[in-house]
């Protein structure tokens, strides 16, 4: 990771970058959607994280963390925009493995998050043959169905020559 306070956007009850970050007062922030969720599951309003007491007040908006959130994503749609190499979108890690699950390329520290456990990991290079053949396999049905399809376009073509010929035939010796 480029930074550790990269950590800092991650919201520890879904593990994603923050979406409206909301403050406690005991300064931990979270997602406000998480938090209302989380909320409602419980008796009291406390922190998800060390379980203090919260006031029954909405929670305020963490302005800088919104901004700093905001920032690091646009940051991170310009490096992959610019088609360098692949990085995790959430950790800014480079994706050096394949969740054989859910079928997705991930970085180091998505294979040690919650989203992943009891997962099976292979290294990108390892899988990359198999799906290669599976596509090119894909690709080469793709393909005769398209010569296929274009073969036809071709007699319909001229089908639709000879018809036109013969109206004006018929046309003609009408007259």
């Amino acid at each position: 990771m480029d930074s550790p306070a990269e950590y800092d956007y991650i919201c520890p009850v879904c593990h994603e970058i923050f979406k409206t970050p909301v403050l406690l007062s005991c300064s931990h922030s979270f997602c406000k959607e998480c938090l209302q969720q989380f909320w409602r599951t419980k008796e009291t309003q406390e922190c998800p994280v060390c379980r203090r007491r919260s006031s029954r007040d909405p929670p305020p908006l963490n302005l800088a963390l919104k901004n700093l959130c905001e920032s690091f994503l646009k940051e991170r749609n310009e490096r992959r925009s610019s088609g360098s190499e692949e990085i995790c979108s959430l950790h800014s890690e480079k994706l050096k493995l394949f969740c054989l699950e859910d079928k997705q390329p991930v970085c180091l520290v998505c294979r040690d998050s919650q989203k992943h456990v009891n997962h099976t990991f292979r290294p990108i290079s390892e899988v990359v043959p198999s799906y290669k053949e599976e596509l090119n396999t894909a690709l080469k049905s793709l393909q005769e169905k398209l010569k296929h399809n274009e073969n036809i376009k071709g007699e319909f073509e001229k089908t639709v020559q000879h018809i036109k010929v013969r109206l004006i035939l018929l046309t003609h010796l009408q007259v």
